[in-house]
């Protein structure tokens, strides 16, 4: 076995990639303020006087103080930046509940076409036909796959579609005169958006314990419930990568009672093509397209997050939504009204449309069982190393989750885990999440990876696993030392962020 410039081997694993890379990342890339001087510009521009009362009194006091640069400067700067970047297309994203896959170039060719790309919000109703009927069919599909009764396309993410589903919920026990109820009930695994969701619209947040294995238990819901119960906000599979086996047991308690059911549809990645929602009794649940139908992902936007709603909510969609092929602009007798200007993000259709064409039904369901057996492959894989806290739940779904008990007596941490996985050249797997378990560490590998790219993420994490065991902290508190940023105290660039960049002092050169 060979060893690295840094002394730690570089054997190859099962893939034939070397464990270890041992290889540098991009040097530091200085701002565009560095790298150019207020003294020169790229263009030309003219001399402008501008008198004060044109500006209504907010005429800049001080120098501009842009930078000036050539245009191979300003391209190779970007171009720079983005090899900085860590990205899907050039390598893995192991985060769990995030859904982080391939983004086929189909899509983006399809999203391009002229009518689609160059499309105006305010263009009339009449020249856009084309559109609204890919969104009449997007529609369609959605509510096939979840078999449900009604879709509403508008949200801008998937929070954005609680928020939708929730109001609907909320609206219809309003137009019942049943607006006394205001607790939701969610489970203590439950995304960070759901309490937050609830919260928001006035609801009073009810914790409902997550059971040994890592599920609910129907029981402690229908314990829970009661008069002034208005919804449950469950997710299914869950965000310990479970499939809830009581969700339709709990579906009927809730109904029972006279709540709702929102499912929160993050994970419907696991999912779909292979049962259907709205077989399991829920009345509201948003579906992430950039997770679940391959739309780009982070960065802030675009984001796209339509909620499916069932036949007892439908009548109380927000607007607008295409039915039959028209758009519905104007609220009817119980709807919503806008929770959006407009029809939201009209790029995001194409993609998630071309997605689901591509692949048809049986590919989707294909693509499903594939996240489920690479998720499976990496537990496995892992499982004789790393802990498992449910593993007594048996195989997983579209994700692995592990704790950090393996590292106990080791003085390593999670983070510096996946700090040291940084160095390796991968991206770190989802930390601290979810918070029923101690040093989570929720790995997603999606479909899109094939068996070689899973075996040099296992070798890696093996390789770290057995380093850390073996009294190497040192390599794990450092990490990590060969990115363009050493670790940052994270704590304080939270609390105490610099916003702006100042130009240093010039300090005066003592003499020769």
């Amino acid at each position: 076995m060979s060893m690295n410039t840094q002394g730690r081997p570089t054997g190859t694993g099962t893939s034939g990639y070397a464990a270890t890379s041992g290889s540098s990342l991009l040097p530091n890339e200085p701002l565009l303020f560095e790298i150019g001087d207020t003294e020169h510009s790229g263009v030309d521009l003219p001399d402008t006087t501008v008198g004060d009362e044109y500006l209504g009194g907010f005429a800049r006091k001080t120098p501009l103080d842009l930078a000036g640069l050539t245009e191979p400067e300003a391209m190779r700067h970007y171009v720079r930046l983005s090899r900085l970047n860590y990205s899907i297309d050039s390598g893995m994203y192991p985060l769990g509940s995030c859904t982080m896959k391939h983004n086929p170039r189909l899509n983006e060719k399809m999203a391009r076409l002229p009518g689609f790309a160059d499309i105006h919000p305010l263009q009339p109703v009449s020249t856009v036909a084309g559109a609204l009927d890919l969104m009449n069919e997007l529609a369609h599909w959605l509510m096939t796959l979840t078999n449900t009764a009604a879709v509403c396309l508008t949200p801008k993410a998937g929070a954005h579609g609680e928020m939708a589903g929730m109001m609907a919920i909320r609206a219809a026990q309003a137009a019942k005169g049943e607006a006394h109820r205001n607790v939701v009930l969610v489970p203590e695994s439950a995304h960070g958006t759901n309490p937050a969701t609830a919260a928001f619209l006035g609801y009073t947040v009810k914790p409902i314990p997550a059971r040994a294995d890592g599920t609910v238990d129907a029981a402690a819901v229908k314990a829970a419930l009661g008069p002034d119960v208005a919804a449950i906000m469950l997710t299914n599979p869950n965000t310990c990568g479970l499939f809830e086996p009581q969700i339709i047991d709990i579906a009927a308690a809730v109904h029972e009672a006279g709540a709702y059911f929102y499912c929160d549809g993050a994970n419907f990645n696991a999912i779909m093509g292979v049962v259907r929602p709205g077989d399991l009794g829920i009345d509201a649940m948003h579906i992430n397209l950039h997770k679940t139908f391959s739309t780009p992902h982070g960065g802030g936007g675009p984001g796209a997050g339509p909620v499916v709603l069932s036949a007892a909510l439908a009548p109380f969609a927000p607007v607008p939504f295409v039915r039959d092929g028209q758009l519905v602009e104007h609220a009817e007798a119980g709807h919503l009204g806008r929770i959006t200007a407009f029809n939201g993000q009209m790029g995001m259709y194409v993609r998630a449309l071309t997605y689901m064409l591509s692949h048809g039904g049986d590919g989707l369901a294909r693509a499903a069982k594939d996240a489920v057996l690479n998720a499976n492959y990496v537990k496995s894989r892992l499982g004789s190393v790393f802990s498992a806290p449910f593993a007594e739940a048996g195989h997983c779904m579209h994700e692995a989750l592990f704790d950090d008990s393996f590292l106990d007596g080791t003085g390593v941490t999670t983070l510096d885990f996946a700090k040291a996985m940084i160095d390796e050249g991968f991206h770190p797997m989802t930390m601290y999440f979810p918070l029923v378990v101690h040093g989570a560490m929720l790995i997603e590998p999606t479909e899109s990876e094939p068996k070689q790219t899973l075996d040099h993420f296992c070798d890696v994490m093996l390789e770290l696993a057995a380093d850390a065991r073996g009294g190497n902290a040192g390599r794990f508190t450092a990490a990590p030392t060969r990115a363009p940023r050493r670790r940052l105290d994270e704590t304080r660039a939270a609390r105490q962020p610099r916003l702006k960049w100042e130009r240093p002092e010039m300090l005066p050169q003592a003499a020769e």
